[in-house]
């Protein structure tokens, strides 16, 4: 892919943090950059912010003196949207406000040349309506950048549905040279990030609602055995959670009310109250004054963890660990034996069977189903070996000294322990399931590539996994089991497994039909 010729000019409009960022990425590529806001002094104060943070990269030894000061030559700030004439790309980084957007790119119709390539760095707002009212739609694209633009290295490359293939090409060209990994994807809500993202929030407050956990146990048990980088309150707190909020009911709404996207009355009644995260002092957790900049959450909020116990000298393996099978020889080396029960089955990766305690209880992986024998469910880690924590859930009528056994059998292995209320499918389970089934959903319906999918979901977010690996590693069978599970549980849809996740199992286990 080819990008525009660094000889040519760019132009940013909107001076704000996000415009700022583009404006920095487009100058360090070697480009001449425009810089423009509606308000008077704006684009100016902009200019000044950006060199500033230039000084910085001078002072780490990051960018040269020479470098330098010719970005800062090549930095003008303008105020008037007629001063862009010359510009080979405009990128519109303003309010998050449709008609907005569409007035400001029909102004600049009138003043760029047919061949300037206009792009938009909505990241809510559909392509296709902001392009609607233009002369010329084929040539504009979304180029949505992350927070913070000069760090973060994915760009969502949106087409619209006039956009022409040649302006996704060049946007996604010039992505590539500015340094960034563009994604490709079609214009629907949420993008892909914003879209397959949704249930590491929405499960996380499910759970909460349902009094599963705390949301510093929900938080720690998503870090800790999830692999990833922040638990869900924690991240909605420092998203704010009306930001948040709204880019939920945003996408729920664009959806038609489908219940996968369905809001949390508890993040509403947060919302309400004025608990918006660190930004207000307040939000899942407190912020006190002191903790510097934006505040760092009260110590005082801690995951449960359970008390050491004894772990048992011996378990029967039953069948498979399916997702969980590393955990076999991480017991022996533990000093566990594992005997392996009469007529043990094949292990599938289905998850169906399980350890078998002193007492007869089944310490099993959790499948989003219940079974009728004393068990307790175990929760799914990214990896067993490198997962520091270990969600349990005891069922109906296990005794405490099951419940002792199967705590200390996890700390044996090195594992903090969190005992929550049983739940199907825990907490990372259900939400690894819930990211894959949507991920899953996406590519079936030509959103984007699985490649883009999970490339934008490990750039984007910084999940451990793209949803789709994740997928394939634990087996699609497996998902799909769990969130059936789940559906009979919650008949609303919510959990139905998509018709892109069914066709995945089929894939894997080479029963597609014509």
């Amino acid at each position: 892919m080819t990008g525009i010729d660094r000889t040519s000019t760019v132009a940013v409009v909107g001076a704000g943090t996000m415009g700022q960022g583009i404006a920095q990425v487009a100058l360090l590529a070697g480009h001449r950059v425009l810089l423009h806001d509606a308000l008077p002094g704006r684009a100016r104060a902009a200019a000044d912010v950006v060199g500033g943070r230039l000084d910085r990269l001078v002072a780490k030894g990051r960018l040269g003196a020479t470098e330098h000061r010719d970005a800062l030559s090549r930095l003008v700030p303008v105020e008037s949207t007629g001063e862009l004439a010359d510009a080979a790309l405009v990128v519109e980084a303003a309010v998050e406000d449709l008609a907005a957007k569409q007035t400001l790119f029909a102004g600049l119709e009138d003043v760029v040349a047919d061949g300037c390539l206009l792009a938009t760095n909505t990241s809510s707002l559909p392509v296709t309506a902001i392009g609607g009212a233009l002369r010329l739609p084929g040539r504009l694209v979304g180029m949505h950048f992350f927070n913070p633009a000069p760090l973060l290295p994915l760009v969502e490359v949106v087409a619209g549905a006039e956009t022409a293939p040649s302006a996704v090409s060049l946007a996604a060209g010039t992505a590539t040279v500015w340094g960034k990994t563009p994604v490709v994807c079609t214009d629907t809500p949420g993008f892909v990030v914003n879209r397959i993202a949704r249930p590491f929030y929405a499960e996380a407050l499910r759970l909460y609602e349902e009094r599963v956990a705390d949301p510093a146990t929900i938080d720690a048990v998503l870090r800790e055995c999830g692999g990833f980088a922040m638990g869900p309150f924690e991240l909605m707190d420092l998203i704010g959670q009306d930001v948040n909020e709204a880019v939920t009911r945003t996408v729920w709404e664009a959806f038609f009310h489908d219940p996968k996207f369905t809001p949390s009355l508890a993040q509403r009644r947060l919302v309400e109250s004025g608990r918006l995260g660190r930004k207000s002092g307040r939000g899942w957790y407190p912020y006190p004054a002191d903790g510097g900049p934006g505040g760092t959450a009260d110590p005082g909020h801690q995951p449960h963890t359970a008390e050491a116990a004894l772990a048992p000298a011996r378990v029967l393996l039953r069948g498979g660990l399916g997702p969980a099978r590393d955990m076999v020889p991480m017991l022996g080396e533990a000093g566990i034996e594992v005997a392996e029960g009469t007529g043990a089955a094949e292990d599938t990766g289905g998850g169906d069977g399980g350890l078998v305690l002193p007492d007869g209880t089944l310490l099993t992986l959790t499948t989003g189903r219940e079974r009728d024998e004393p068990q307790i469910h175990f929760d799914l880690a990214a990896d067993y070996r490198a997962a520091t924590r270990i969600a349990l859930a005891p069922g109906p009528g296990v005794h405490a000294d099951a419940v002792a056994h199967a705590v200390g059998l996890f700390q044996a292995l090195g594992k903090e322990v969190s005992v929550v209320n049983g739940v199907p499918g825990l907490i990372v389970a259900r939400t690894v399931a819930m990211l894959a089934d949507l991920a899953a959903d996406a590519v079936a319906r030509q959103v984007a590539s699985a490649e883009d999918v999970d490339t934008a979901m490990r750039l984007g977010v910084n999940y451990p996994l793209g949803p789709l690996e994740w997928c394939d590693r634990i087996s699609a069978r497996y998902v799909v089991d769990l969130l059936e599970g789940m559906h009979a549980w919650y008949p609303t849809g919510r959990y139905a497994p998509s018709p892109g996740l069914r066709r995945r199992v089929a894939a894997q286990e080479g029963v597609i039909s014509s």
